[in-house]
C-alpha cells in the first residue's frame, strides 16, 4: 500500500494499545498514512481501527526484541520513505521492585525491550528517514536523572535513562544530521501501564504530544521534551 505523494507517512512502532494505539487513531485523524505495527498475538485493536481508515493505516506484525523479525519487517519496508520514525513500544515490572530485588530475568526483559530493542528499530530503519524527517521515541519523565528524587520504579526509571543515552550516542555519532531527533515524555497517563491513578487522560496527552512532535520538525539534533515541548531536564 503506497501514500499520495503530499500524505506523511509515519512508522509507529508499538501501537497495539494505551498511547501507542492512541497516537495511530490521532495521527490518522490528522490525515496521515500510519504503518503501525504490533506483536502477533494483539493485533485486535489495530484491526478494528482499520475498519474505519482502510486505505490509510497499514498493520504490520514485529517482535522488536527479535533482531530477526526487526529485520524481515525492514526487507518489507525497504523501498518506503518515512517522515516520521516512532518507537513506543515499551513494557514496566513490577512497580514495588527494586534493584535489591529484581531478579535478573525481569531485568533483562525490561532493559532489552526499552532500552535495547528501540534503538535496534533506529538503527535498522533510519535510512528511510530523508533529511527532513523526524526520529523519535517514547521515553519518560522517570527517564531524567535530574528529577529522581523520591527513587520509585527503579528498574523502569533506569531502562529510560539508558535509553536516553543510547539516543544521545546515536545523536553523537551523527552530529552533522539535519533530521529531528526526540526522546519524548508523555506524562502520566491513564493506560494499562500507567494505571488508573494517573494525572492525565490520553485525550489529554497524546494531542498535545503529536503538536510538539510538528512543532519540533525541522530542528536538527536531539530533544527531550515532553508532551507539552517543555525541555526535560537530563
Amino acid at each position: 500500500m503506497q501514500n499520495a505523494p503530499s500524505q506523511k507517512t509515519v512508522l509507529l512502532i508499538g501501537a497495539s494499545r494505551g498511547l501507542g494505539l492512541a497516537m495511530v487513531e490521532e495521527f490518522l485523524k490528522q490525515g496521515w498514512h500510519v504503518i503501525a505495527t504490533s506483536r502477533a498475538s494483539s493485533r485486535n485493536n489495530l484491526l478494528r481501527l482499520a475498519d474505519s481508515f482502510p486505505k490509510t493505516l497499514e498493520i504490520e506484525t514485529v517482535d522488536i526484541t527479535l533482531p530477526d523479525q526487526v529485520a524481515d519487517l525492514r526487507g518489507r519496508l525497504q523501498d518506503r520513505r518515512l517522515d516520521l520514525l516512532f518507537v513506543n513500544a515499551g513494557v514496566k515490572n513490577d512497580d514495588r521492585e527494586t534493584i535489591a530485588n529484581v531478579s535478573t530475568e525481569e531485568f533483562v526483559r525490561v532493559m532489552v525491550t526499552n532500552s535495547l530493542s528501540p534503538m535496534r528499530v533506529i538503527e535498522a530503519f533510519q535510512d528511510l528517514v530523508p533529511s527532513t524527517g523526524t526520529i523519535g521515541v517514547m521515553s519518560s519523565g522517570q527517564g531524567s536523572v535530574t528529577n529522581n528524587t523520591n527513587g520509585n520504579y527503579e528498574v523502569y526509571r533506569g531502562s529510560k535513562a539508558a535509553l536516553n543515552m543510547f539516543m544521545r550516542s546515536f545523536a553523537a555519532r551523527h552530529d552533522n544530521d539535519p533530521r529531528t531527533l526526540l526522546l519524548t515524555a508523555p506524562g502520566w497517563v491513564r493506560t494499562d501501564m500507567g494505571g488508573p491513578k494517573a494525572r492525565l487522560s490520553i485525550e489529554e496527552s497524546i494531542p498535545s504530544l503529536l503538536s510538539t512532535i510538528e512543532n519540533y520538525t525541522g530542528r536538527p539534533g536531539l530533544h527531550y521534551v515532553d508532551y507539552l515541548g517543555r525541555v526535560v531536564p537530563w
